[in-house]
């Protein structure tokens, strides 16, 4: 099950070279599309190397000090040194599924810099990145992680591969600043339409069909805490919420463009399925259609903002993975139900069942910190490689 799910994550990869190609203009639609498979390369050996061992290999509550350049031996063992966290897996199935999240993750990141990033920037940024992202992993992942300690709820990664991914996207785009021609000389924006929908809506679609393995295979099994076939549960909330997403959209869409988008209906699917990643395996379904809703306007109004802003950010990474990415970690602060948080032995119940801010801060310090870390480092990384 673990491997199957695996597999429909790192399916997300043509998703994403379908969508970004799509979005963008079609004499780039082919380096768009490649650099899927380059940069997917390129995180998983590092990934193998260090990134896995640093994200969920034994060491303490900031960073795992084991488990680097893993063999025979750690990959067939369940429950053991130097990879005792996964319980009930082989340390194989771990790699292997852990490792797809990662390559979304670094897939994000691209989006935003889409048309302008020289290639050796893909290999340097991408192996940094990489080692950056399991460093967050393990904070808010592993048992011993000092999020994870603190009881921070992001079930399937909106903070850890999503909102991570939007944040090096941004500090990205600042850096390399617009395509030629995407801003006036009075500052308003041209637009730049991206040369084939039919590719944007395919790879919508073959994102939403990868995500039940993103947030469904997250259970890691078919008995979670105490409940049997609970991987279902998940797969129906995540649905739920990209529904009410394409629904959010565009009627967003129409009520602030007046008139009806499919890109802006895309993005608000993409959204909710970003929104719903932490809280799939937390809230109600009346919840997962508010957070999807919610989400899908989100990304209307944030990808025209950040355009007004300034910022040229050619898929709306920004908006769709950032902005919602941070809506849905706070949405679990506010709808988690407490007996699945019970279930998942993670944090507590939200705002609306307890009538406690308690976990809506704990999500709250994880958005900073992870904010503050991530846009920094990446920052910085970005900047020197352009000097």
């Amino acid at each position: 099950w673990v491997v199957l799910a695996a597999v429909l994550v790192m399916f997300m990869q043509a998703g994403f070279a379908f969508l970004e190609s799509g979005l963008t203009r079609m004499k780039n639609a082919a380096h768009i599309a490649g650099k899927n498979v380059l940069i997917f390369g390129v995180c998983s050996i590092v990934y193998w190397a260090v990134g896995f061992g640093i994200a969920f290999g034994d060491g303490n509550s900031l960073i795992g000090t084991s488990g680097f350049f893993p063999s025979t031996n750690e990959f067939l063992s369940i429950g053991a040194a130097p990879f005792s966290f996964f319980s009930t897996i082989p340390g194989g199935a771990g790699y292997l599924f852990e490792v797809v999240f990662a390559g979304v993750s670094l897939a994000i990141v691209w989006g935003a810099m889409a048309e302008r990033a020289k290639l050796w920037v893909y290999f340097v940024f991408g192996a940094f990145f990489t080692v950056l992202y399991s460093v967050v992993s393990h904070w808010i992942w592993h048992s011993g992680g000092w999020l994870f300690s603190k009881g921070m709820q992001d079930f399937a990664g909106s903070t850890v591969v999503h909102y991570q991914g939007a944040l090096a996207a941004l500090a990205g785009a600042l850096l390399l600043g617009p395509r030629i021609g995407k801003f006036g000389h009075d500052g308003r924006a041209n637009p730049i339409p991206g040369h084939n929908m039919p590719y944007a809506v395919l790879g919508t679609l073959i994102l939403w069909f990868g995500w039940f393995g993103f947030n469904a295979g997250s259970t890691l099994g078919v008995v979670t805490g105490d409940k049997i076939g609970y991987f279902a549960y998940v797969a129906l909330t995540t649905t739920i919420a990209a529904a009410a997403g394409a629904m959010g959209g565009i009627g967003a869409a129409w009520l602030v463009l007046r008139k009806p988008d499919v890109s802006m209906m895309l993005n608000g699917v993409i959204a909710a399925l970003v929104a719903i990643t932490a809280a799939s395996g937390f809230v109600a379904p009346w919840a997962a259609v508010v957070i999807g809703a919610a989400a899908g306007s989100i990304a209307v109004v944030g990808v025209l903002w950040v355009e007004r802003i300034g910022i040229d950010d050619p898929i709306g990474a920004v908006a769709v993975h950032g902005m919602a990415g941070l809506w849905g970690t706070l949405a679990v602060g506010l709808f988690a139900v407490p007996a699945l948080a019970s279930n998942l032995a993670t944090g507590t119940g939200g705002l609306f069942y307890t009538g406690s801010f308690h976990q809506l801060g704990v999500q709250t310090l994880g958005l900073v910190t992870v904010g503050v870390f991530t846009f920094s480092a990446s920052f910085g990384c970005l900047w020197a490689m352009k000097k």
